[in-house]
């Protein structure tokens, strides 16, 4: 890889070479709340909500981030609404990311990307993005995969599941 992007968290700027913290894997889940949208995808919500409550376990294995094309204000202030707790959330106001990995129209539309970290050496693993040619008839769009939650995830990543490892029943 050969940007290192940067974006807003609620404790200020980082790169995505910070994002990984201790972790060898990154998925960055691109959601729709983009500064036009009076109100965040409900779609987007309704799965960063079940996210919130797996943050800890992900945690365990990867680091999992949120961006958004919104000011981090507006972006903590729905957080706050929303009640969540684990999430963290970052602003991607540049639109260089979002360009590079979610839709290079800059669209308002979701996308899940996995990074690895290998050896200091940062790499683009998988994507995927909803666009309007996935919904069936009479439906929204969807894909990006539909990642609810902790499974999905730790599926589409490069070691997958541990098959001695299962989430902490206490934190």
């Amino acid at each position: 890889m050969t940007t290192d992007y940067h974006f807003v968290g609620e404790a200020g700027q980082a790169s995505l070479s910070d994002l990984f913290g201790e972790k060898d894997t990154l998925v960055v889940y691109s959601y729709m709340f983009g500064p036009q949208r009076k109100n965040p995808c409900p779609m987007c919500t309704s799965s960063m909500t079940s996210l919130d409550a797996k943050q800890r376990d992900f945690e365990q294995n990867i680091a999992l981030i949120m961006v958004a094309r919104s000011p981090i204000e507006r972006l903590v202030e729905e957080k706050n609404a929303r009640g969540w707790k684990q999430l963290k959330i970052y602003s991607d106001m540049s639109g260089a990311y979002t360009r590079d990995y979610v839709s290079a129209e800059n669209g308002d539309i979701a996308g899940y990307t996995v990074f690895t970290r290998r050896d200091g050496t940062i790499r683009y693993f998988r994507s995927q993005e909803v666009g309007a040619g996935m919904a069936d008839t009479g439906q929204d769009p969807h894909g990006a995969p539909d990642i609810d939650p902790l499974w999905t995830i730790l599926d589409t990543t490069p070691d997958g599941r541990a098959r001695t490892w299962y989430p902490n029943l206490r934190y």
